[in-house]
């Protein structure tokens, strides 16, 4: 990353309204990196510097900068070298927001499940347009890693394999979008695999995960969706055995419509 911060006149800032001071603090530099004044690597001028800038207190500053970095734009580093720096695309927002949404209690299973059979869809399908060899072998390696654990009887590792999984196939599609839809997604199935205490074994996984690659080299979308939904249906219908078999103090947010 840069380390020499912009000179001042090269983004503008605006008088603030008394009112959410940090909120428009914020939206000022969201709207300079936007628009290019501010890019990617660049290192912001120091807090106090910032602060004089828009007339605020340093508080409130740190507060925007806060808000900037929660939202994915920029890094916050301490030390001698630290300071403000945008960063490059980046799906934190999204992967926040969904996690936020599944402990508010917004996002039920069935959200869950119906969420991932479409995105994973619209996925797969673009991902067969764009998919190479070396993408087949990324894939491939990362079945090989899950079954390694597997054998090593390490479950945690094995569903974090499986869960990047999906991500992988995400990234083959080089749409931004997909892909920061994809890793929320993937956040909330860990949110809840988590809160259910899931700890057993699917056995039809890594057969599913054979034949699924079995397309994708082939770039059979339909075969390779159906494959897929077929999959995360079953996964479902487990989580939902596991969930109903929960003793009481489990979260509700994890399990309140599986009784349903």
């Amino acid at each position: 990353m840069k380390t020499s911060a912009p000179p001042a006149a090269a983004f503008q800032v605006k008088p603030i309204s008394p009112q959410r001071i940090y909120q428009e603090v914020a939206s000022q530099l969201r709207t300079n990196i936007s628009e290019g004044k501010l890019r990617p690597g660049d290192k912001l001028p120091p807090e106090r510097e910032l602060a004089n800038m828009f007339g605020v207190s340093r508080n409130t500053m740190r507060e925007a900068l806060r808000a900037l970095e929660l939202s994915g734009l920029i890094e916050l580093k301490l030390g001698a070298t630290g300071g403000a720096f945008v960063l490059p695309g980046s799906s934190n927002a999204v992967v926040n927001g969904m996690r936020d949404l599944y402990f508010l209690g917004a996002i039920t299973p069935e959200h869950l499940t119906q969420a991932r059979i479409s995105v994973s869809a619209a996925v797969i399908r673009m991902a067969c347009e764009r998919i190479t060899p070396e993408d087949i072998a990324v894939l491939e390696e990362n079945l090989a890693a899950a079954e390694r654990a597997r054998k090593a009887g390490n479950f945690d590792e094995r569903t974090a394999h499986h869960q990047a999984f999906h991500v992988l196939l995400a990234k083959i599609t080089h749409n931004p979008i997909l892909i920061a839809t994809t890793e929320g997604i993937m956040e909330v199935t860990r949110q809840f695999v988590k809160a259910i205490g899931l700890s057993e074994e699917h056995s039809y996984t890594f057969a599913s995960r054979r034949r699924l690659l079995t397309h994708l080299r082939k770039r059979d979308a339909e075969r390779a969706v159906k494959e897929m939904t077929s999959a995360l249906r079953r996964l479902h219908e487990g989580y939902m055995v596991k969930a109903r078999g929960l003793a009481p103090g489990v979260p509700v947010v994890a399990v309140k419509s599986a009784s349903r």
